[in-house]
């Protein structure tokens, strides 16, 4: 296990640094730049045009500037005629030093925007995942054991119809009815928030005023989970419960029970893992349209005002950041088959 820990490790620091190379060559050669906007304002002139270009070191050749974000500007000579790279800039330790640069957009560092996002984030798709799970597991398992009854029936065509709403449009819908149309009988207000994590005029934390915010946007995010979640565990349910394994389990006297969520569900989660692992991410880089819908000031609204903008640096680091948390979550899906499929071995 230890070996092959240590050889994951060291495929993920180069897949890391090759994705690095690929990101920063595809954002930087994208047409316009950070600039592009202050070009074209005639109120601007191109001489302090040019000098936030230096400033931000982008009068510099495409792999000087790659480097620079990647182990700093230490390495460059300061020239007093401005040939260099000019201290007025500041000097970066590059990301390998856990130097993210600064936005070019709100001028602060980006490890500081993007902590100030994530929490957010992670707050809103944990609850997501989680009601999601538990909603879809249930519903998975039932609809397999009784397979073509009524509550299958009904599940698989929730199933469809969840997978077929955009988010957007759901999200859109939610906020129609329940912030427009449908109001509080007593106060005459709508009868949910459109938007944020809390209402203007509340101070400190309101549990009942959190939860009626939380409601629209966990409900337009967890809606295509719980289709795909449920209707995915039903398939993986139904090829295991007629294994052989099974039968002798039953023969053995074992209640039904235990047949079911020890040795059945065990066997079906591990498909489950594979599709987790690979949703983790997104407890990492939000729900763009739901963020953006629903105002909530996370990963995904930044990385959303970032692409409009041109912040280069915040749109690196978000995703360099996503891309470790992808591999580093396939890593932990290889680990949790070994727990649930004792036949799983790492030599």
């Amino acid at each position: 296990m230890t070996v092959y820990l240590a050889r994951r490790l060291i495929q993920t620091i180069g897949l890391l640094f090759l994705l690095s190379i690929l990101l920063f060559a595809l954002v930087n050669l994208a047409p316009g730049g950070p600039l592009a906007g202050q070009g074209q304002n005639r109120h601007i002139r191109p001489e302090k045009v040019e000098l936030l270009k230096r400033q931000f070191g982008l009068d510099k050749p495409l792999p000087t500037q790659y480097l620079i974000w990647l182990v700093g500007n230490d390495w460059m000579k300061v020239d007093s005629d401005g040939d260099g790279f000019r201290e007025s800039s500041g000097t970066r330790k590059g990301i390998l030093r856990g130097d993210f640069g600064f936005s070019f957009r709100t001028r602060q560092p980006v490890l500081k925007e993007i902590g100030q996002r994530l929490p957010n984030s992670a707050y809103l798709m944990s609850i997501t995942i989680l009601i999601a799970l538990l909603i879809a597991i249930p519903f998975g398992i039932i609809s397999a054991l009784r397979q073509y009854s009524a509550f299958d029936i009904t599940v698989t065509t929730f199933s469809f119809a969840g997978q077929a709403i955009p988010e957007f449009w759901l999200g859109l819908i939610m906020i129609l009815v329940f912030y427009a149309w449908l109001k509080n009988p007593f106060t005459g207000e709508p009868l949910l928030p459109c938007g944020g994590m809390q209402s203007l005029g509340i101070a400190g934390f309101s549990l009942g005023d959190r939860i009626s915010h939380l409601i629209l946007p966990v409900t337009t995010g967890a809606l295509g989970w719980i289709a795909w979640y449920s209707r995915f565990l039903r398939s993986s349910m139904l090829g295991v419960v007629h294994e052989d394994y099974l039968r002798t389990a039953r023969a053995k006297g074992l209640p039904e029970r235990i047949v079911i969520y020890k040795h059945a569900l065990r066997n079906a989660l591990i498909p489950i893992v594979t599709m987790l692992a690979l949703d983790l991410p997104t407890i990492f880089g939000g729900a763009v349209y739901v963020e953006i819908l629903f105002s909530w000031p996370g990963m995904g609204r930044l990385f959303y005002t970032a692409a409009q903008q041109r912040d280069y640096p915040v749109l690196m680091a978000v995703l360099i950041l996503g891309s470790a948390f992808i591999i580093l979550s396939n890593l932990l899906a290889d680990l949790v088959y070994a727990y649930l499929d004792p036949r799983v071995r790492f030599d």
